[in-house]
């Protein structure tokens, strides 16, 4: 098996407990096995290591999505595979995410994983929700502050709909259909 070195950046927005980092492995495991060079930008990781300091202002989020996109654009440029699971809540910050690799002619797709925040709250992976129920935790993504849902990206995956597998298969189809495999 030869390894592929042409890189990209594939880039997992939504809700917190919507399954982008699940997907986002799942797809890593595949894009491994099949001799690709592969990293995971997990947000939360990003947020520990790179973004150190940052709050969650629209500001310091925008800056954290920023950081996020050049280091996975660097990367990309560089043959790998990078799966960036990040909630990423504003539209003009994926945007300019987006422009960058449009700049750079480096390949770039955006997915929306679509989980309804109902769902999200009862998944509670971290346990966000029940602390924002409970009046401990402010600025909650998509329930007391705003998610500006992708209006046309290149692939929604309605990850309580269908399995991990599944939602990995469909990334994996868009990124063959791209020419990015």
């Amino acid at each position: 098996m030869s390894e592929n070195r042409q890189g990209a950046t594939i880039w997992l927005t939504g809700l917190p407990s919507a399954g982008k980092t699940t997907i986002a492995r799942a797809l890593a495991d595949r894009l491994e096995s099949e001799g690709h060079r592969v990293e995971v930008l997990d947000g939360d990781e990003i947020r520990e290591f790179l973004s150190a300091g940052l709050g969650f202002s629209r500001e310091d989020r925008h800056v954290n999505v920023q950081r996020i996109g050049f280091v996975a654009e660097l990367l990309a440029s560089h043959g790998v595979k990078v799966l960036v699971p990040v909630i990423a809540p504003y539209a003009d910050s994926r945007e300019a995410v987006r422009k960058r690799h449009q700049t750079a002619g480096t390949g770039y797709v955006e997915v929306h994983v679509a989980t309804p925040v109902e769902v999200c709250s009862v998944r509670d992976v971290k346990g966000l929700y029940a602390r924002q129920a409970a009046g401990e935790l402010s600025g909650l993504t998509g329930v007391d502050d705003p998610y500006e849902e992708p209006v046309d990206p290149d692939l929604r995956i309605a990850a309580h709909e269908q399995s991990v597998e599944e939602s990995a298969a469909a990334l994996h189809a868009l990124l063959g259909a791209r020419g990015l495999l």
